[in-house]
């Protein structure tokens, strides 16, 4: 089985009037802030309690938002950096970029 597939699910929330996706790791939040545009997704800003730095669960996070994205049939705009090396690094999620977006 591809390991780029194994999909740790997580408990995500989203809070549409914070606009952003919202997760607990040891009792502090992680979110994810988005915006949209028509039937694209916009995800703007990682938000990470202070002196946080696993890495891993950021990745398995926006692997969840992929999910969400697929079900709810949205594109995904990687607006930072961040996030556009996600995309670099799991190829399996770049039908999710809108036409013309290149990575």
């Amino acid at each position: 089985m591809n390991s780029e597939l194994i999909l740790e699910k997580m408990e995500i929330k989203d809070n549409t009037f914070a606009r952003q996706f919202e997760t607990l790791v040891d009792g502090k939040l992680v979110s994810l802030e988005y915006s949209f545009q028509e039937k694209k997704i916009f995800l703007t800003r990682i938000n990470v309690p202070e002196g946080f730095e696993n890495e891993e669960f950021i990745n398995d996070l926006l692997k969840n938002i992929m999910e969400i994205a697929y079900e709810r049939k949205l594109k995904v705009v990687p607006i930072l950096p961040k996030i556009a090396l996600f995309f670099r690094k799991n190829t399996t999620y770049r039908d999710l970029l809108p036409p013309g977006i290149k990575i």
